[in-house]
């Protein structure tokens, strides 16, 4: 009798994110899970202490998560997700293109613009013969790992491939959701970034409830015009995705966007954001404004988007602080 293989789903970068995704599906003893890394110290870490010391020195992961810093492991994955930062994506596929295989499932889970301003998984789709799926949500990385239950969407065209996905959680602290709006999804996860640091600036200046969900409405709001004006579709705002990954990284204090603000706004980072800070919402920023004036309705349709406009004055021009807290507050 023929022994089947476990099914072999192999993820792509051994940092915190990766780290917890593959220790919570380590929970279905049916499936292999195997962190592709080039982190030697991380590797050794997790195969000989189950201990990444690099990202969760204090947590022991479970026996049945491994490591491995060898690509030809793809040859044989029917699931590869990518967990790395998302300025590496593109050139990482390419870098893979020769192991893997043209029926692995590649899902992203990077919350950015790749190599480009490209939208990673549109990259995927127009560059590769796999199929192609996003994994977005309100996931803080160290919660996931302390075995919090966790959502995110799981965007497809075919359904097909959200139900084989959702064949990997069982047991795991993971809950899911479906969109086809695969554009949309990835957008939101780029957006939040970005309006993330207002809320932050906001509450350095004003330590009140009211306010605070007063900018978070109009936000939320202004988000979804965003969406439609780029081809999302207006109900993946209700998604994991949508409410709920804007809400965690825009009013809690682990989010490093949000943190962001707050550091601004206390006037802490005199110079704004400086050149040598890694931060997604800035550069999510000026990729929005130059395709809203350039390329999508000319120069003066940014003033479509007060609140976005009012972010890119202030990294952008020496800005008066006050002034942007009352512009975003009658917005």
């Amino acid at each position: 009798m023929e022994i089947q293989e476990e099914p072999l789903v192999v993820i792509a970068g051994a940092g915190a994110f990766g780290t917890a995704l593959g220790n919570a599906l380590c929970s279905n003893k049916t499936i292999t899970v195997r962190l592709l890394t080039i982190e030697k110290e991380v590797e050794e870490g997790i195969n000989n202490t189950r201990i990444n010391s690099v990202y969760f020195p204090n947590s022991i992961l479970r026996k049945r998560l491994k490591a491995t810093a060898d690509p030809s492991i793809l040859g044989k994955a029917q699931f590869l997700i990518l967990a790395i930062p998302s300025a590496a994506c593109v050139h990482y596929l390419e870098e893979i293109r020769p192991y893997l295989k043209s029926d692995t499932i590649i899902i992203n889970t990077a919350k950015g613009f790749g190599e480009g301003n490209v939208i990673i998984s549109e990259y995927i789709e127009n560059h590769f013969p796999n199929p192609v799926a996003a994994l977005k949500g309100p996931s803080f990385a160290v919660e996931l790992l302390n075995y919090m239950p966790t959502a995110f969407t799981f965007a497809s065209h075919d359904k097909a491939t959200f139900d084989a996905f959702s064949a990997l959680i069982q047991g795991a602290n993971i809950q899911l959701d479906f969109s086809t709006d695969i554009r949309g999804v990835e957008l939101l996860s780029i957006l939040k970034n970005m309006y993330a640091i207002i809320l932050g600036v906001i509450d350095a200046h004003y330590n009140s409830a009211n306010v605070r969900f007063l900018v978070l409405t109009k936000v939320f709001k202004e988000m979804s015009k965003v969406l439609l004006t780029f081809g999302g579709k207006s109900e993946t705002m209700l998604n994991f995705c949508g409410y709920g990954d804007f809400g965690l990284t825009s009013i809690n204090d682990l989010s490093r966007n949000r943190t962001m603000g707050l550091l601004i706004g206390k006037g802490f980072i005199k110079d704004m954001v400086s050149d040598n800070i890694v931060l997604e919402g800035k550069r999510t920023l000026n990729v929005f404004y130059s395709k809203i004036a350039e390329e999508k309705m000319g120069i003066n349709a940014i003033r479509n988007f007060p609140i976005l406009l009012e972010l890119y004055k202030l990294f952008n021009r020496d800005y008066d602080q006050r002034k942007f807290v009352m512009n975003v507050i009658n917005a």
